[in-house]
């Protein structure tokens, strides 16, 4: 497993604190509506129920929004004022008035909270984070979790198929050139980003499931893994308490 020195860590949050500073979408692969309505039920099944939910990293609230009419109270949080003003205007325009707004990262927003939560959720997130930070983050959040409770971390980088996506594996019309010229642009942007002291790649750390599992376990929690359906490079890790878990 690659472990980032404590500096290199601390330039790649840097970078992606300024990255994503003045955004004002999630990045998700299309931003037409369709396409984001399918992914919010995807992970509406995923999450299967409670009525209260935290959305860490909700972005400019795309799937928050969504999530909406499903769940009596939402707190939405993500460091970018940016995105939480677009997630605003989406929350007016839709007139959701069960949905509140806070503006903290993974260290801060746990002490601006005031109540627990059926489901905490964060999607695209979890690969912005090292593991000790992941570890942190799955024990704050154990203590905000209500009886019966999971935490559904979605679209977490898979290091076993993101490398082969990215060297174009997964396209249709793959072949060796088209493969090798990828490889071969992948190296070059790497370089670059390692003479620049930028990261290597701009969607952060790719995180084996075993690594996840093995956190997860240290706090009484269960794991299942999934496959996302929208990102072949990505799955899902719903967490849920293990005694819990064995009832079902």
């Amino acid at each position: 497993m690659f472990v980032e020195s404590e500096k290199n860590v601390s330039k790649l949050k840097n970078f992606w604190v300024e990255f994503f500073a003045d955004r004002r979408d999630g990045g998700h692969r299309s931003s037409d509506e369709e396409f984001i309505f399918m992914e919010a039920k995807e992970k509406l099944f995923h999450l299967d129920g409670g009525k209260t939910l935290l959305d860490f990293g909700c972005g400019a609230g795309e799937l928050l929004v969504y999530y909406a009419p499903e769940y009596e109270q939402l707190v939405g949080v993500d460091f970018s004022e940016s995105m939480l003003d677009e997630a605003s205007k989406k929350i007016k325009e839709r007139k959701y008035d069960n949905i509140s707004l806070i503006q903290a990262d993974d260290k801060t927003v746990w002490d601006k909270l005031e109540c627990s939560f059926d489901r905490i959720t964060a999607a695209g997130v979890i690969q912005l984070f090292t593991l000790q930070e992941l570890d942190s983050f799955i024990s704050n959040a154990s203590n905000y979790l209500n009886k019966g409770g999971k935490i559904v971390l979605f679209d977490i980088l898979d290091p076993r198929l993101y490398p082969l996506w990215k060297m174009g594996l997964f396209s249709q019309d793959a072949d060796l050139w088209k493969i090798l010229r990828k490889i071969g642009f992948e190296f070059k942007v790497m370089l670059s980003a390692s003479l620049s002291n930028r990261p290597r790649d701009i969607l952060g750390f790719a995180h084996n499931p075993y690594a996840v599992k093995k956190i997860a376990d240290r706090y009484g929690f269960e794991t299942i893994f999934v496959k996302s359906m929208y990102y072949e490079y990505k799955y899902h890790a719903i967490i849920s308490r293990t005694s819990e878990a064995q009832k079902v």
